[in-house]
């Protein structure tokens, strides 16, 4: 049954379709970025001096950006980035993003269409700190659309 109340952000999962596809590349600590916003032009009308018309162009979406703990385990998102970022070697790759309920079902879900890493990035290393390398990977794709997912 549908609820009405607001969903929680910290169970998703991040689905790329690479092969081959590993556990690990559906983990991550946070997700960024999916964001679309519309590009205008001002439009001044002769007479009209109290405001100019702004007129739609297209849509921009941010840049996305995955964060995770860095671990031993084999990664293709790993493999894929550097392929692309050492080697010029680019395969767009499409993902979904799913917010999960509390049995891990898909409740809302995004389509992120051609995406291609940007940059890919460790955290600091600290011999004063005890904390968790964290991986970053910022990737820039076409457009992201919601998946309708039925409701029981």
């Amino acid at each position: 049954m549908p609820s009405n109340d607001p969903i929680v952000g910290f169970h998703f999962s991040v689905v790329f379709e690479l092969l081959p596809q590993f556990s690990i590349d559906t983990k991550f600590q946070s997700v960024n970025g999916l964001k679309v916003t519309m590009e205008t032009e001002s439009y001044t009308e002769g007479g009209q001096n109290k405001f100019k018309h702004n007129l739609p162009l297209r849509s921009g979406y941010q840049d996305l950006v995955l964060k995770r703990g860095l671990t031993s385990d084999i990664s293709a998102l790993s493999m894929w980035c550097n392929q692309a970022l050492e080697n010029y070697i680019f395969y767009p790759a499409n993902l979904v993003v799913s917010l999960l309920n509390e049995d891990g079902i898909p409740i809302k879900a995004w389509y992120v269409s051609h995406a291609i890493p940007l940059s890919y990035e460790f955290s600091d290393f600290n011999a004063e700190e005890n904390k968790i390398v964290i991986e970053t990977v910022t990737l820039k794709y076409n457009f992201f659309k919601e998946i309708p997912i039925p409701s029981f």
